[in-house]
C-alpha cells in the first residue's frame, strides 16, 4: 500500500512552552485513531486468511470448479478497490499543512472540517468492511451439507434401533410363551406317567402283602444295619439283592456332561435364545445375591439347580440328578470365591504331652481351661473363636510383621485344641482333616519328642502348613520377660550366657528338623518363608511371644493361605462331639469351616442305628474368647456363617456319633442322597473296628474316644469283643456276661468318660460283672492291668504244679553225695533252668523217671531256681511208689538229665508263666518237644 508509512494521527498537542502571540507556535493536527491500523491490519489479515483458503481449497480439492475462480477473482478486485479509497483519504489527510500561524484561525476552523469529513468516510468504511467480516465469519460458522446428511443418517438408525429393540423384546415375549407351553405339555405328560407308575406300583405292593413278602423302606433298613453289624462283628453274611419287593432294577446309561435332547428345525434355535436368555437372568441373580447375602445366592443356586434338571429327568436316575446338581452347586460356590473376603481360619495344636499346648491357648484367650481338664491333659476336640478385637490387643507391639500395613482381613482365628498324645492319632488325624493352618508346640528345653515327631508326620503328609511355637523359653536360667514387647528385642535385652544358651538349644531343634527332612528357622532370621519353617520363641508362662505368633499366623492366612480361605457358600461341617445339657437335651458341637447354617435347616448326621435325619431347632455358641468344652451361658442365633464352633440343638441326636461329616438337604431327594453317603461312611467306619470273641467290653462317650481307647488296648495286647457309645446300661452288662462262659477274667467293661446308670451297676454286681470308670485312659488301663494280674495269679497257683521248665543237667562224678533212694549230686546246667518240682528222666536209658528236683543248693544255701551254666547241688527224690533208681547202674556221668514235659505242661507254661521264660529258654523246649515226641 502506498502510504503505509505514513504517521498515525495522536491527539491534538499544544506546547507547554507556547505563549500567547508567539508566532512561532505549531499545532498539531489531531492525528487519525488506531482504528486505521486495526482496519489496516484486518485488511491484511483478511487478505491473508483469504490466500490461506485458497491454498487449503487448491490443495484439499483437486478438481475446483471455474465458477469458484472467478468469484474469488470479483472478491479480490473489490477489497482492492476499497483498500485504494482508504489510501486516497489518508493521502488527503498528508496533504495538509501540519504548521500554521496561530492568528490564521478561521484556515484552522475550515481544516478541522475537513479532516471531521475524512474521519466519518473512513468510520464508514470500516463499518462496511466489519459488517462483511461478521457476514463471512457467520458463513463460515454455519452446518454444511454433509454434516446435514450425516445427521439425517444417525437419526434414521437410531429410529431403527428403537424399532429392532422393541422386536426383539416381542419377539422374546412370544419365544418364553413357547417355552413355556411347552414345558407345560411336558409336566402334564411326566404326571400322567408318574400317575401310571404310581398305579402301577400301588397294584404291585397289593399283590406282595396278598403273597406277604413286602418289605418297607425302613424293614429294608434295618436289614441293612444288621447285616453291617454282623460283618463288624466278624460274621460273614451275603451281600442282600439291592432290587427288593421286585422291583425292576433301574438300567444305568452313560452319562455324558451337559447333554441334551436335541430337537430338529426351529426347536434348535428356540433353546439357543432361551439359554441366552436364562445366562442373562442367572448373572443377574448372582448380582442379587451378592447384595443381599448368603441365603439369596442359595436360593440362586437352588433355581439354577432346578432349572438345569428339568432336560435331565428323562435320562439320568435320580440318584445321578441328585449327584449333578451338587456338582453344579459345588461349581458355582467356587466361582463366587473372592480372595478380598476371607473366612476365620481353622487352626490346630499339635505337639507332645506336656509341651503346653492348652496352656498356650489360655494365654490367648486368658482363661483356664486346662484347670478344668482331667489330670490337665486334653482329652477331647475343643474349639476357641478369637475375635479380632483380640488379635489387634495382642499384636500391636509386632504390627511390622503383617505385610498389608498392619491391615486385617480375616474375622478372627478358630482354634481346635487337639490332644496331643500318642494314644489319641485317630483325633488327631480328624482334627488335622478341618485344620488350615496348625501350630506344633515344641519344648524349647527336650527338643522332639515321640509324639513330635508323629505330628510332623501326620503335617507332611496331609501337605498342612504350620508353625512352630519354641515353647518354654522363659525355663532358662534368669530369664527376664517382656510380654509387651517383641520377642526379638527381648531375646536381645537378655544377658550374653542366657543368649548363649538360647543359641545353643534352638541350633539343636534346627538339626533335630534338618534330621527329618525340614527346613527351620527363627521368624525374623528366616531367609524364605516358602523354603523354612517359621520358629517363635514363646512362653505361655509370662507371655513372651504370644504376640508375634498370632502376627504370623496372620500373615500366613493373608498371604499364602488367602485362596484356601476365600468363603464360599458350600457347607463344609464335622460333629465333634455328642453332649447332653441341661435344658437343652442332647446337643452336638460342630465345627463349621465354610457355609452358614440356619434355623430350620435339615442336618443329616451318623448315628448308631443309621444315618440321622433332624432339623436344626437352636444354634448356639459361647462368648467370644471362650471354649465350646467349658459350660458357660450360650447365645442364640438364627444363622451362623463360617468359621465357627457351634452347639447345635435338634431332636433324635442321642445316638449320633462324633468324628463323622454334617450334611444339609435343601430338596427331599438330597436327605436320601446324604444318607446314603453317611451309610457308606458308617459302613467304613464299622468295619475297620474288628471284634473278637473273647475280650473286654469297651464304652465311650465319642467315636473318636473310642477309637483312640480300642487303639492302645491292641498296643496293650488286650483283646475287645464288644464295642458301644454313650452311658453304660443294663443292655451292656448282659453282653458283657457272655464272657464268664468262657474266660471271667474277660468279664469286663472298661467306661471311660461315661456314666453308668445305676440298675446296669446293680444287675452287674449281681453277675459278677466287673467294670471300671476313669475320665483317664491311663487311670483306666491301670485299674484293669490290676483285675487282670489279680486272675493271672489265682491261674498260676492253680497249675503251678503242673508247669515244667525245660532243662539239660550233666552230672559231676566227683559230687556224688547218695547213689540210691535220693540221689544227691552236683550237677552243672547245660541249658535251660530248674526249679524246685522239676521231674528229671533220662531219655538216653529209654525215658526213664528219676524222681522230681526237692532241693537247689549252692555253697550250702538254698535256692529256688538254677540258670544256664551254674553248678549246684541237687536232691532228686522218686515219685510215689516207683521203684528208686540207683547211680552208676541206671545211668551214669556220660548221661544228660533233661526235664519231662508233656503237652498239659507245655500248655500250662505257655498261657500262665510265659513271663518266666526266655528266647533261649523257649527254643529248648521247641527241642524237647521233638525228643519227647510232642506235637
Amino acid at each position: 500500500m502506498a502510504n503505509k508509512s505514513a504517521p498515525i494521527l495522536k491527539n491534538t498537542k499544544i506546547s507547554p512552552d507556547a505563549e500567547d502571540g508567539d508566532d512561532n507556535e505549531e499545532i498539531i493536527i489531531p492525528s487519525v485513531p488506531s482504528r486505521f491500523a486495526m482496519l489496516i491490519s484486518d485488511e491484511e489479515n483478511e487478505d491473508a486468511d483469504t490466500d490461506n483458503d485458497e491454498d487449503t481449497t487448491t490443495t484439499t480439492v483437486s478438481s475446483s470448479s471455474k465458477k469458484k475462480s472467478n468469484k474469488k477473482k470479483v472478491q479480490s478486485s473489490k477489497n482492492k478497490k476499497e483498500d485504494d479509497e482508504i489510501d486516497l483519504l489518508l493521502a488527503a489527510i498528508e496533504s495538509t499543512s501540519v504548521s500554521t500561524k496561530k492568528g490564521d484561525n478561521k484556515t484552522t476552523n475550515d481544516e478541522g472540517q475537513d479532516l471531521e469529513d475524512i474521519l466519518k468516510g473512513i468510520n464508514e468504511k470500516f463499518d462496511e468492511k466489519e459488517a462483511r467480516k461478521d457476514k463471512k465469519k457467520k458463513a463460515k460458522g454455519g452446518v454444511d451439507a454433509k454434516t446435514l446428511d450425516l445427521m439425517k443418517e444417525f437419526q434414521k438408525k437410531r429410529e431403527e434401533a428403537i424399532l429392532k429393540a422393541v422386536h426383539d423384546e416381542e419377539e422374546e415375549i412370544r419365544l418364553e410363551e413357547a417355552f413355556q407351553k411347552q414345558r407345560e405339555e411336558k409336566e402334564r405328560a411326566e404326571k400322567e406317567k408318574r400317575d401310571k407308575k404310581k398305579q402301577k406300583e400301588k397294584e404291585r405292593i397289593q399283590t406282595k402283602k396278598k403273597e406277604g413278602t413286602y418289605l418297607t423302606k425302613e424293614q429294608r433298613e434295618k436289614l441293612e444295619r444288621a447285616r453291617i453289624q454282623l460283618q463288624a462283628a466278624g460274621i460273614q453274611v451275603p451281600e442282600r439283592n439291592t432290587v427288593d419287593n421286585g422291583e425292576k432294577p433301574i438300567k444305568k446309561r452313560i452319562l455324558y456332561e451337559d447333554r441334551r435332547k436335541k430337537t430338529p428345525g426351529n426347536d434348535i434355535e428356540t433353546e439357543k435364545q432361551l439359554g441366552g436368555k436364562e445366562e442373562s437372568l442367572k448373572n443377574n441373580g448372582e448380582q442379587e445375591s451378592e447384595s443381599s447375602g448368603d441365603e439369596s445366592s442359595s436360593e440362586e443356586s437352588d433355581r439354577s439347580d432346578s432349572s438345569s434338571e428339568d432336560d435331565d429327568k428323562n435320562q439320568l436316575t435320580p440318584h445321578e440328578r441328585v449327584r449333578n446338581r451338587i456338582q453344579r452347586r459345588h461349581e458355582n460356590c467356587e466361582s463366587r470365591r473372592s480372595l478380598e473376603v476371607l473366612r476365620a481360619p481353622v487352626i490346630c495344636v499339635l505337639g507332645h504331652v506336656d509341651t503346653g499346648k492348652t496352656k498356650i491357648l489360655d494365654n490367648l484367650r486368658r482363661t483356664h481351661v486346662q484347670d478344668g481338664e482331667a489330670g490337665g491333659i486334653t482329652q477331647q476336640i475343643g474349639a476357641t473363636n478369637v475375635p479380632l478385637e483380640t488379635i489387634r490387643e495382642r499384636t500391636k507391639m509386632c504390627r511390622n510383621l503383617i505385610s498389608r500395613e498392619g491391615e486385617f482381613i480375616i474375622p478372627g482365628l478358630l482354634i481346635i485344641d487337639t490332644p496331643g498324645h500318642e494314644s489319641f492319632k485317630n483325633l488327631r488325624t480328624r482334627g488335622s482333616s478341618l485344620c488350615d493352618l496348625a501350630i506344633l508346640v515344641v519344648d524349647l528345653m527336650h527338643g522332639l519328642e515321640p509324639q513330635t515327631l508323629e505330628s510332623i508326620k501326620l503335617l507332611t503328609e496331609g501337605d498342612t502348613p504350620f508353625i512352630i511355637a519354641l515353647n518354654k523359653i522363659d525355663r532358662l536360667y534368669e530369664w527376664k520377660g517382656d510380654n509387651e514387647k517383641n520377642v526379638e528385642l527381648v531375646i536381645q535385652e537378655q544377658g550374653s550366657n542366657i543368649q548363649n544358651e538360647f543359641d545353643k538349644r534352638c541350633n539343636d531343634v534346627i538339626v533335630q528338623f534338618a534330621e527329618q527332612g525340614l527346613n527351620v528357622a527363627l521368624y525374623y532370621k528366616n531367609p524364605d518363608p516358602n523354603e523354612y519353617y517359621s520358629m517363635v520363641p514363646t512362653s505361655a508362662h509370662t507371655g513372651d511371644g504370644m504376640g508375634s505368633l498370632i502376627a504370623m499366623i496372620i500373615e500366613k492366612c493373608q498371604t499364602t493361605l488367602a485362596k484356601r480361605l476365600s468363603y464360599t457358600d458350600e457347607l463344609q461341617a464335622t460333629v465333634m462331639e455328642v453332649k447332653t445339657i441341661g435344658g437343652l437335651g442332647t446337643t452336638i458341637d460342630v465345627i463349621l469351616a465354610n457355609g452358614h447354617l440356619h434355623v430350620g435347616d435339615t442336618i443329616i448326621v451318623a448315628g448308631q442305628e443309621g444315618p440321622i435325619v433332624t432339623q436344626v431347632r437352636g444354634l448356639l455358641m459361647p462368648e467370644s474368647n471362650r471354649e465350646s468344652r467349658v459350660r458357660n451361658q450360650y447365645q442364640n442365633y438364627k444363622t451362623i456363617k463360617a468359621a465357627r464352633g457351634i452347639k447345635i440343638a435338634a431332636k433324635n441326636l442321642e445316638k449320633a456319633m462324633a468324628g463323622l461329616p454334617l450334611f444339609v438337604g435343601r430338596k427331599e431327594d438330597e436327605v436320601d442322597y446324604y444318607k446314603n453317603e453317611i451309610q457308606n461312611i458308617l459302613k467304613t467306619a464299622l468295619s475297620s473296628i474288628k471284634l473278637q470273641e473273647t475280650g473286654v467290653y469297651v464304652q465311650a462317650s465319642t467315636l473318636g474316644s473310642l477309637e483312640a481307647l480300642l487303639e492302645f488296648l491292641e498296643t496293650s495286647n488286650i483283646p475287645y469283643a464288644g464295642i458301644n457309645i454313650g452311658p453304660v446300661h443294663r443292655k451292656d452288662i448282659v453282653r458283657a456276661s457272655a464272657q464268664l462262659d468262657r474266660k471271667p477274667q474277660w468279664a469286663v467293661i472298661l467306661a471311660f468318660d461315661v456314666k453308668i446308670e445305676k440298675d446296669a451297676q446293680d444287675y452287674a454286681d449281681s453277675v459278677g460283672v466287673k467294670i471300671f470308670q476313669a475320665d483317664i485312659m491311663y487311670h483306666l488301663f491301670d485299674m484293669f492291668l490290676v483285675h487282670r494280674e489279680g486272675y493271672k495269679k489265682e491261674d498260676q497257683e492253680k497249675s503251678r504244679h503242673l508247669a515244667v521248665y525245660p532243662c539239660k543237667l550233666r552230672v559231676l562224678p566227683e559230687f556224688i553225695l547218695n547213689k540210691r533212694g535220693k540221689i544227691i549230686c552236683g550237677v552243672i546246667v547245660e541249658d535251660g533252668f530248674i526249679k524246685l518240682g522239676t521231674p528229671i528222666c533220662v531219655p538216653s536209658k529209654e525215658f526213664i523217671e528219676l524222681g522230681r528236683v526237692v532241693s537247689i543248693e549252692l555253697n550250702h544255701k538254698p535256692l529256688d531256681i538254677a540258670r544256664k551254666n551254674s553248678e549246684v547241688c541237687i536232691t532228686i527224690e522218686p515219685v510215689g511208689n516207683e521203684v528208686p533208681k540207683i547211680f552208676g547202674r541206671d545211668f551214669d556221668e556220660t548221661d544228660l538229665l533233661m526235664s519231662k514235659i508233656s503237652q498239659e505242661s507245655f500248655d500250662v507254661v505257655k498261657d500262665h508263666f510265659r513271663g518266666d521264660m526266655q528266647k533261649s529258654d523257649w527254643q529248648l523246649m521247641i527241642e524237647l518237644k521233638e525228643i519227647f515226641n510232642i506235637l
